[in-house]
């Protein structure tokens, strides 16, 4: 007999018994939606998470240390920071390579008649475009200057050319706002400001750098520029920490990608029990057709084709509410998206939509397994028992 005939009786048994199809299929529906919205929310999460990163793993960043060691009795009042000698030794061991010295506090500021409190970064002015970048205004060129970042700008309406006075430490005119950068492992300026390195010094008193950011051009020597710098200041004892940006940017992605393979097996628990809806719906309609199996088997019907009949079936319904449940799945990887992130743009990038592929086809193939069984035991009915039942 021809294949399509047994499509056929498949196609006729779904009709006449829609109402428990309907169920199947919604169960396929919500399975499938469940699974594909919270794959898009992991991606999207570890999307927004390395999007929130500004340091994209090109930078080592080399910090006093702090842990005592050979040092004796640490002063509390006391802070370590790296030399001009140390900051030669680290341009020395990276060349050509950039490194660049930041000093960093924080300070209680006046701007017009409100109170403000941030962050204050101390930088050369050559070295400020290799790490931000202006949205308004312009680079520093002189100590009487300040660039403002985007966030600490906005909260406190501050503009190029407004002032801002930090108590007993000197007034600076804006000059630049800097360009939103987000999280980052080496500095923050989103929430304060960027001053010239000179003016830093004289105001807060201060002769060393908190931190050395150095910007390696050809990631691959990331590992040999952290074991060179270790090397040639924590020869004796341990003097600096050198943290690889590049390494930790990996851990988080790798952690947040676990959460996220999580969470779209979360969603597969759903399609699971969907599976074992149709499996106990495949049984109810081999029991309820065996006498019809039993003609079929004794006109001539082969094993396999009876099992084509269940499976056609079962991939009817697995086809009908995988295709649904993929449509439903971006309303819901929408609606997860704009709760949990407050954002929808990652909805649509092809490592977002491709999980729309992997439902549907988990979908239908979780259908298809579970018709494998009462198509079997279909197949296996012997016919004259068949013909027999009542």
């Amino acid at each position: 007999m021809q294949v399509s005939l047994f499509f056929e009786f498949a196609k006729r048994n779904v009709k006449i018994h829609w109402f428990r199809s309907l169920l199947a299929v919604i169960g396929i529906v919500i399975g499938v939606t469940a699974i594909v919205s919270m794959g898009i929310l992991g991606n999207s999460l570890v999307l927004a998470i390395s999007d929130s990163l500004s340091t994209v793993g090109d930078s080592v960043i080399v910090t006093p240390h702090t842990g005592g060691g050979m040092r004796g009795p640490a002063i509390a009042t006391t802070k370590d920071l790296i030399t001009d000698r140390q900051l030669e030794q680290i341009r020395r061991a990276v060349a050509p390579d950039s490194a660049i010295p930041v000093y960093s506090g924080s300070a209680r500021m006046k701007i017009g008649t409100e109170d403000a409190f941030g962050v204050v970064y101390g930088l050369r002015p050559d070295d400020i475009p290799l790490l931000l970048e202006v949205e308004e205004g312009s680079y520093l060129r002189g100590s009487s200057g300040a660039m403002a970042g985007a966030k600490f700008a906005r909260e406190n309406n501050l503009r190029v050319g407004s002032r801002i006075t930090i108590k007993d430490k000197g007034t600076l005119r804006v000059v630049g706002i800097i360009k939103e950068r987000g999280m980052g492992f080496d500095i923050n300026p989103d929430f304060g400001i960027v001053v010239e390195d000179k003016w830093y010094q004289q105001a807060f008193s201060q002769t060393g750098y908190d931190m050395v950011i150095v910007k390696v051009r050809d990631l691959s020597r990331i590992e040999a520029t952290k074991e060179v710098i270790e090397k040639q200041l924590n020869r004796r004892e341990t003097v600096v920490d050198v943290i690889d940006t590049k390494a930790i940017l990996e851990t988080i992605l790798d952690t947040f990608g676990r959460i996220s393979t999580f969470t779209t097996a979360i969603g597969g628990i759903s399609l699971i029990v969907a599976g074992v809806s149709i499996l106990n719906i495949m049984m109810m309609s081999v029991t309820e057709r065996i006498k019809e199996i039993g003609i079929l088997r004794s006109i001539g019907t082969l094993k396999k084709e009876v099992r084509s009949m269940f499976l056609f079936e079962a991939l009817i319904l697995g086809l009908i509410g995988s295709l649904l449940g993929g449509i439903m799945s971006i309303f819901g990887g929408y609606a997860v998206s704009l709760v949990m992130l407050q954002t929808t743009k990652y909805l649509f990038v092809p490592s977002s939509l491709v999980y729309i592929v992997y439902g549907i086809v988990f979908g239908i193939g979780t259908s298809i397994l579970s018709g494998f069984y009462p198509a079997w035991k279909a197949s296996n009915l012997n016919p004259i028992e068949a013909l027999r039942h009542e």
